[in-house]
């Protein structure tokens, strides 16, 4: 872990800070990343306009290519990037998932003409992409998905259904894995295709968690004609196009360290001037400060690994193990934070930031990839266990 930011990183800082200080308008700092707004709502407007914003000063992804939009910011640059939208609490681009996850996948096996067409609309967020990766019975095991796909003269009919789609109700296009080859091996037969969320036959229904936001929602596809050439690399090499996506979505595990750092110092604040009935304030209780300083060597140790990962990287070794890692320990310590802030606040953690974190907590260890899953990642490609 031994990086240390270059001058032109700096440079880049004192620029991308004074512009953030300048243009982020007062009503979006701390706004976060949720879009649980519908698709005509006021919120959405909002977001949109500040994405063009980003966009418009090449800041809204500024590790593109510069062809697209970008700027061809190395590994650095784009950490900083990351540390001084976390300092000013900006939201990002309203493309949570296509910037950073589905583009990447475009850039690599798409043609010239979805490049030209699907990445300008994305980047400045007047298009919004899902991931139709998900179903009932392939989450983590994403490889059984069931979602048929067949060759209709120039369309592909898709039968199926997915789940868990985020961001599915505001979306206007798909990157959607189907099967279309259901006699080949389970991760062969599997073909990517770019789905315009207008056609017809497509159904979005909400899945609203138990702390009332809307991301979340379930899609189904009945006798959808979907062009043939919205295919996204071959036919029936979908799980390479996916692997490609899932590469860069599992890569930004680097950054999960600034929201959870940031949620110790708030709780660590909390525990200063929390009173105990006795006198004596929270962070003054021995086994009060014992929980404290477990969540916060926890998220320290989080940050060890995301740099870990951006030293390797910048030592030319791919992002290895650290994904799977990072991930465990945050989704972790996520959880032992709600626990710690319930213990500290006691029924003030009830309501709030605070009781909207401790009853989403448990979603961390089954989001972008389960703990089990995880683990045996770890066991059998770090470790070197073998299967049980």
């Amino acid at each position: 872990m031994d990086f240390s930011y270059p001058a032109e990183a700096e440079a880049f800082r004192g620029e991308f800070r004074a512009w953030l200080d300048r243009e982020l308008p007062g009503d979006l700092r701390g706004a976060g990343e949720s879009l649980s707004a519908s698709a005509d709502s006021p919120e959405l407007a909002r977001r949109r306009e500040w994405n063009r914003a980003l966009a418009d000063a090449r800041y809204a992804a500024i590790g593109w290519p510069e062809e697209y939009g970008g700027r061809g910011a190395g590994v650095l640059e784009q950490v900083v990037w990351a540390e001084e939208m976390d300092r000013a609490q900006a939201p990002g681009p309203i493309n949570v998932l296509g910037i950073p996850n589905v583009a990447p996948a475009i850039m690599t096996y798409g043609s010239h003409e979805q490049q030209r067409t699907l990445l300008p609309a994305m980047l400045r967020g007047d298009d919004i992409w899902c991931q139709g990766f998900s179903e009932p019975d392939a989450g983590s095991d994403l490889a059984s998905l069931r979602c048929r796909a067949v060759l209709d003269g120039d369309s592909w009919v898709v039968t199926g259904q997915k789940i868990w789609t985020t961001l599915g109700h505001l979306a206007t296009w798909c990157e959607l894995l189907v099967r279309t080859d259901p006699d080949a091996p389970k991760h062969k037969g599997i073909s990517c295709l770019l789905v315009d969320m207008t056609l017809p036959g497509i159904t979005v229904r909400p899945l609203v968690t138990i702390t009332g936001a809307h991301e979340f929602n379930e899609v189904f596809f009945d006798e959808v004609r979907v062009p043939a050439d919205s295919l996204l690399g071959p036919v029936d090499e979908g799980w390479r196009v996916a692997m490609t996506t899932l590469s860069h979505e599992r890569g930004g595990v680097a950054k999960l360290h600034l929201g959870t750092r940031r949620k110790v110092a708030r709780l660590l604040d909390a525990a200063r001037s929390a009173p105990m009935g006795d006198g004596r304030v929270a962070a003054e209780d021995p086994v009060l400060r014992q929980q404290l300083a477990r969540v916060y060597l926890e998220a320290e140790l989080l940050k060890m690994v995301a740099d870990r990962a951006i030293s390797g990287e910048l030592h030319g070794r791919a992002l290895g193990p650290e994904s799977s890692i990072a991930k465990l320990v945050w989704s972790e310590t996520e959880q032992h934070i709600a626990e710690v802030a319930a213990a500290v606040l006691g029924p003030e953690a009830d309501g709030g930031a605070w009781g909207t974190d401790r009853v989403g907590a448990r979603s961390h260890t089954i989001a972008g990839g389960t703990t089990q899953i995880n683990k045996n990642i770890i066991a059998q490609r770090v470790l070197g266990l073998p299967r049980g």
